[in-house]
């Protein structure tokens, strides 16, 4: 299955919190299910800046040692990807805003995440996802 690495706390926000854009400088034709695979990496000041602007959308995120990392967290559906030069809810400017629906929790798998988009064997999804 198709996977995404989505730095902490935005994905837990997509997962949790309704987060319905993700913000990428390419764009995706694919439309579709996709995991969210939570990377392992996050800064104290990445974290810092990714909560106040959940604060501005009115969510609470969890502190940042409560979030998983590295491990597939989710699954959400794209349906659509357009550039917009303006900020709207989720979206960044001058970003491609992934348009995300159906966000669902899965037991947590572990696993190593990679840039852009990639696989995740069928098997360990169909053990957590069913």
């Amino acid at each position: 299955m198709k996977a995404l690495s989505v730095r902490q706390p935005w994905a837990w926000a997509i997962i949790y919190a309704l987060k319905d854009i993700e913000n990428r400088g390419w764009p995706i034709h694919y439309r579709g299910d996709i995991l969210i695979h939570a990377a392992k990496t996050c800064t104290r000041k990445e974290y810092q800046l990714a909560r106040e602007f959940c604060q501005g959308m009115g969510v609470v995120i969890p502190e940042l040692i409560s979030l998983r990392r590295g491990q597939v967290i989710g699954i959400v559906t794209i349906v659509d990807c357009k550039f917009s030069q303006v900020a709207s809810g989720w979206g960044m400017p001058g970003q491609y805003h992934w348009k995300l629906e159906n966000p669902r929790e899965i037991t947590p798998i572990p696993y190593i995440g990679r840039l852009g988009i990639f696989e995740v064997p069928d098997d360990l999804v169909m053990e957590v996802a069913a």
